[in-house]
Parts: structure tokens; C-alpha cells; sequence
């Protein structure tokens, strides 16, 4: 659990193997797909060994991928940090909250545990995320979490057989 206090609806914690066939349907997703840089269907079997094998160490693996879990204990999304740079103090935010649990303020409060968390534990200086520009929910979101636009990447991201461009939106801690 990281900063989970009184009041908040939201804890996040690292992945268990009984968060399996969770990790299994959010990355198996195909609808996802294009706000990654996943292509390809994972196996139950290498999603295992990513959650036996990862250290949650984000010196060491570079990266944290924290379980979203509501107040009844659902699993409701995932929140990643990752390209961490101990030497220059940042780190890239990725979020993906579960379709059915959408527009429940779930992605705003892992933001705001995360942004504490790198503040507070890890002493950042800045989170970043890059965000396709017509990606209306997402800039939304991170806007309402304090990231502002910084830089627009031409032609950044392949969707629909189309480049778009992307936007770096960061947050200065």
C-alpha cells in the first residue's frame, strides 16, 4: 500500500499472483493497444513470471507497476511508473483504469497517491507522460492532476493507420 489514508477510495499496492487473470485482461486488450507500445497478446504464463519475478524495486527494474483496488477490494485499474531516472529524478506515468470502473474518480486519486509518493518516498523532481493529442480523457485527466503541456511530438503515435501527434505533459514536484 502507498500513502492510503483515511478517507481515500483508492489504495495501491504491488501485483499479487492472485492478480493474474486481472494483468492478463488489461494486457490482452486490444482496444488498449493503441495508447501503448504493446502489440502483441501476453501469456498467463509470462504475466506469472513478470509478477514472481519482478523485484518492486524501482532502482532496480526501472519501473513500478502498482494494482488498483477499490474500497470492496476490485481491482479497478493499474498505475505505472517507469523510464525512472534515479540520476535525473523522473519518471514516466502510465494509467489504464478497467472499462467498467471508468469515470469514477479512480484515475484522479491514483494520480494524486502517486504524485505524493514521488514527491514524498522516491524525491522527484518531475513526472511526465506522454499522451496522444486527441486522447481527450487522458490530457483531461492529467490536466486536472496539475501536468501541463510542455512539448507536441510530430506524428508520435500510429493509430488507425494514421500518425497523430502526441503531447509531454509534465509535473514539477
Amino acid at each position: 500500500m502507498i500513502l492510503n489514508k483515511p478517507g481515500q477510495t483508492l489504495r495501491l499496492r504491488a501485483l499479487e499472483l492472485e492478480d493474474l487473470d486481472f494483468l492478463y485482461s488489461i494486457e490482452n486488450d486490444e482496444s488498449l493497444w493503441d495508447f501503448g507500445c504493446a502489440n502483441v497478446p501476453y501469456s498467463k504464463y509470462s504475466l506469472n513470471n513478470y509478477i514472481i519475478n519482478g523485484t518492486c524495486d524501482i532502482y532496480a527494474d526501472k519501473q513500478m507497476r502498482l494494482l488498483m483496488e477499490n474500497e470492496e477490494g476490485k481491482s479497478v485499474g493499474l498505475i505505472d511508473l517507469f523510464n525512472f531516472e534515479p540520476k535525473h529524478l523522473r519518471a514516466e506515468v502510465g494509467i489504464v483504469v478497467a472499462r467498467e470502473f471508468r469515470n469514477r474518480g479512480y484515475g484522479n486519486e491514483a494520480l494524486k497517491q502517486i504524485i505524493a509518493y514521488g514527491k514524498q518516498t522516491l524525491h522527484l523532481h518531475q513526472l511526465y507522460v506522454i499522451v496522444d493529442n486527441e486522447n481527450t480523457y487522458s490530457k483531461k485527466l492529467f490536466e486536472g492532476a496539475g501536468f501541463t503541456v510542455q512539448a507536441r511530438l510530430k506524428d508520435w503515435v500510429m493509430r488507425d493507420n494514421h500518425y497523430r501527434d502526441a503531447v509531454v505533459m509534465q509535473f514539477f514536484l
